[in-house]
C-alpha cells in the first residue's frame, strides 16, 4: 500500500497496527474518545436488537459493547491485522458478529441497510471522503442513524500552527501528510461541511461533540503540572459547547435519517 502518495489510495494499517493499538486506546486520550462516544450512542444502545454495521471498525471496541448489549453487528476492515484483532476480543468475550475483510464502499453494494452505521476515524483516511460517505450512509434505513466520527481539519491547523517551525511550512502548502506522526491523515474533515453534507442529505443532527477540545492543545510541561481529573471535569464541561465541539481533535456526529 503507498501510503506516500498523498491520499491516492485509502490507508489500510496493517503495518501500523502496533502502533495504532498502543497510541489510540493504550491512552487516557483512547478512553475519553469511548466514554463520549457511548454518551451520544446511549439511546441507541438500550433499544431492542439493532442491525449495526461497524464501517471500518478497527480493534472492535465500539462492536463490541453494542455486541454485549444483544446488538446483531457486521464489521468490515480493509486491515486484516486489524479485523484479527477485532475477531479475537469478540471471541475473548464469547460474543458473536459477522466479520467482511473489505472497504466499506465495497460491502456498501451488497448489505442491507442497518438500524445504525458507525463510521468512525474512517473518512479522513480515504482517497474519495465524501463519495465514499455517500455510499456509506445508503445503507442508514429511513430513521435509522449514522454515528460519524472525524478527525477535525480545524484542529490540525490550529495545533501545529502553536507548535511552529517546520510545521507552519505544512500548513501554508497543506501538505502535513507524511510529515511527523504517521498517524495524521491526509484528509481532515471540516465540522460544519460534513454537517452541511448530512442537513442536505435529509439527517437531523441528535448530537454534536468535540473530542479532547483542550487536551491535545497542551504542550507536556502544561500536561504534567495539571490536575487530571480537573482537566477532564474541563473537557467534560466544554466538549458539547458550540465554540469549543468543534475544535476537538476529533468530532462526533450523531444524525438520523428522516422518514
Amino acid at each position: 500500500m503507498r501510503i506516500k502518495q498523498r491520499g491516492k489510495y485509502d490507508q489500510n494499517f496493517d503495518h501500523l497496527v502496533e502502533k495504532f493499538e498502543k497510541s489510540i486506546y493504550g491512552t487516557v486520550k483512547g478512553e475519553w474518545r469511548l466514554k463520549l462516544l457511548q454518551e451520544d450512542l446511549e439511546e441507541l444502545y438500550r433499544k431492542e436488537f439493532l442491525n449495526i454495521w461497524d464501517a471500518g471498525c478497527g480493534l472492535g471496541q465500539m462492536a463490541l459493547w453494542f455486541a454485549k448489549r444483544g446488538h446483531m453487528l457486521t464489521c468490515c476492515d480493509i486491515s486484516y491485522k486489524m479485523l484479527e484483532k477485532a475477531k479475537t476480543l469478540f471471541a475473548k468475550e464469547r460474543m458473536e458478529a459477522d466479520f467482511y475483510q473489505a472497504s466499506s464502499q465495497e460491502l456498501s453494494k451488497t448489505l442491507s441497510q442497518q438500524d445504525l452505521v458507525m463510521f468512525h476515524a474512517v473518512i479522513e483516511w480515504l482517497a474519495e471522503p465524501l463519495k465514499s460517505l455517500e455510499m456509506v450512509s445508503s445503507r442508514v434505513r429511513p430513521g435509522g442513524h449514522l454515528s460519524l466520527l472525524f478527525f477535525n481539519h480545524h484542529s490540525l491547523i490550529y495545533r501545529n500552527t502553536l507548535r511552529g517551525g517546520w510545521r507552519l511550512q505544512t500548513i501554508l502548502g497543506k501538505t502535513w501528510y507524511g510529515k511527523g506522526k504517521k498517524l495524521t491523515p491526509p484528509y481532515p474533515q471540516k465540522p460544519e461541511i460534513l454537517l452541511q453534507w448530512l442537513k442536505k442529505n435529509d439527517y437531523r443532527i441528535k448530537a454534536h461533540t468535540g473530542i479532547r477540545v483542550f487536551h491535545d492543545y497542551m504542550d507536556k510541561e502544561a500536561l504534567q503540572i495539571s490536575n487530571e481529573a480537573e482537566l477532564m471535569e474541563l473537557e467534560y464541561r466544554y466538549c458539547r459547547e458550540e465554540t469549543f465541539r468543534n475544535m476537538g481533535r476529533y468530532v462526533h456526529i450523531l444524525a438520523q435519517k428522516q422518514l
